[in-house]
């Protein structure tokens, strides 16, 4: 426990001291946002990826996914590494990295707003982003506070409760660059638990061969007389294992979270480092994380929640509660890296979006004298300045929101970022992408897309969920495109004046 408790202290010191370090980087709206749109490729790639997995991975979707499709569970971390990183990197690295620099675009709100010449647009965008972010939050807090209460015995809220608070302090100090470089620190010790894990785990079911072997013995859940399921290639149901692969790997193109990450990259070449980097370490990660989720049958059977179902949130919890403290402080260490950037991001992400789209909207003269055209250097500076005390504000308000919530979960992980993810990338996913290719692509379809997503998932949530959350997450993602194409070709176009000074950023 001493060590347990030691290193815990050690890593949470470091991570506020990087904030505090941050902090006069922190200063402006531009520097507390994207880090003054001059992050390196290294650390945009660890932000990436480290934004990307958390503890929703590491405990909810490993110990679900794991348990229902066996060692097939690993497709999904190769989704995440190929299209989630990788095909995300080459797709919409550049062109968004140009365009959101051009048209001047902080958020993905403020994306919509400006590409498609419409300020509706950009405050409905901040809602569903501020609205369909909390779950998420909420399934990161849930996810940590079950490998930490397995860990140091320390009861769920309490955990819970100090997990926001140290991730409040350190963003509202030092803002993305304090959030980039943590990510890096964080990054490093998720590459070396995760295999100092998962090579644990298998020395205590006899190595991997022996492991593979016992998961080939165990009996279909829905037959079993058959056996061998769960460790074959495709595994069990591979129709619903694609709905997941689609979900947890098309998804990050359409989180505002995510694709945020690019506008702060500092250059052409630092993004193609940064796809090579990023891709590498969701290979790592993910993949380690959803592997070692495959064996989670081997171990003792979850305990049922009232309702009379498996609670999976306890399959990954269960399987390491036996390794030695040493291993358990790594996994603390590992969760809490995962976690930490995740929720940092998500805070930043929802709170800079409040303030940057709804709260101060008119990007030419915020409020103050305007001398010939341009506002007055020193009221600039003095709204500069309220900006991002009302985005440090909001991170508290956000944190409280989404603490809730996790005090009182409604349902698995798994499902709340189903959830989360189908309405923000079945909204936003099609959009944003085709907003970067097409030209002809209209605000009508926008409305659609954005109607689409959100009323999808919603209706199917109200109506007890007759579509997985899962599935419905990823029918909303691909319809999207579907849903914005007809649109676009039904609706009047924008101006071709103004959608060619915009595409002047790629000339």
């Amino acid at each position: 426990m001493f060590i347990k408790i030691l290193l815990t202290i050690v890593f949470l010191a470091v991570l506020i001291g990087v904030g505090i370090y941050s902090r006069k980087q922190a200063a402006s709206v531009d520097g507390f946002v994207l880090g003054g749109r001059a992050v390196g490729p290294w650390l945009t790639a660890f932000a990436y990826g480290t934004s990307y997995f958390s503890a929703v991975v590491f405990v909810g979707y490993a110990g679900q996914f794991g348990w229902k499709y066996g060692m097939s569970s690993t497709w999904i971390g190769v989704g995440n590494a190929v299209i989630g990183s990788l095909l995300a990197w080459i797709v919409l690295g550049k062109r968004t990295k140009l365009m959101t620099q051009h048209i001047q675009s902080r958020t993905m709100p403020d994306f919509f707003g400006t590409r498609y010449d419409s300020q509706s647009l950009r405050v409905v965008a901040s809602v569903i982003a501020f609205v369909f972010l909390i779950p998420y939050t909420a399934g990161v807090y849930k996810g940590i506070s079950a490998l930490f209460e397995m860990g140091f015995g320390i009861p769920y809220e309490y955990c819970v409760i100090i997990m926001a608070i140290l991730t409040a302090v350190y963003v509202i100090l030092g803002g993305y660059r304090a959030t980039a470089m943590n990510d890096f620190i964080q990054g490093i010790i998720m590459l070396f638990g995760i295999v100092t894990i998962i090579a644990a785990v298998l020395a205590q079911k006899g190595g991997l061969v022996e492991a593979l072997s016992q998961m080939a013995e165990l009996p279909s859940d829905t037959n079993p007389a058959e056996n061998g399921g769960f460790a074959s290639l495709l595994g069990p149901d591979p129709w619903n294992l694609l709905g997941v692969v689609i979900l947890t790997s098309l998804g990050t193109w359409g989180l505002p979270q995510m694709v945020g990450k690019f506008y702060s990259i500092t250059d052409e070449s630092a993004i193609h480092r940064g796809t090579v980097i990023s891709t590498i370490f969701a290979l790592v990660v993910a993949g380690g994380c959803y592997f070692l989720g495959g064996f989670g049958r081997l171990f003792d059977m979850p305990p049922m929640l009232p309702n009379g179902r498996l609670d999976f949130d306890a399959v990954v919890p269960g399987m390491l509660a036996t390794l030695p403290d040493i291993l358990i402080a790594l996994v603390v260490l590992l969760v809490l890296s995962a976690s930490m950037s995740t929720l940092a991001s998500l805070v930043l992400t929802s709170s800079s979006t409040m303030t940057l789209d709804l709260i101060y909207r008119d990007k030419k003269s915020e409020e103050g004298e305007v001398k010939d055209g341009e506002i007055d250097d020193e009221v600039a500076e003095k709204v500069e300045r309220r900006k991002v005390v009302v985005m440090r504000v909001l991170i508290v308000f956000f944190i409280v929101i989404s603490l809730m919530l996790a005090l009182n979960p409604p349902t698995f992980i798994a499902q709340m970022m189903g959830i989360s993810w189908g309405a923000l990338a079945g909204a936003f996913l099609a959009p944003f992408m085709l907003g970067l290719y097409w030209k002809r692509v209209t605000p009508a379809s926008v409305w659609a897309c954005f109607i689409w997503g959100v009323g999808l998932t919603v209706i199917n949530m109200l109506v007890g969920n007759p579509i997985s959350p899962i599935n419905c997450g990823a029918i909303a993602m691909v319809g999207g495109f579907v849903v914005a194409a007809i649109v676009s070709f039904l609706t009047k176009p924008l101006s071709e004046k103004y959608v060619e000074d915009i595409w002047q950023c790629y000339n």
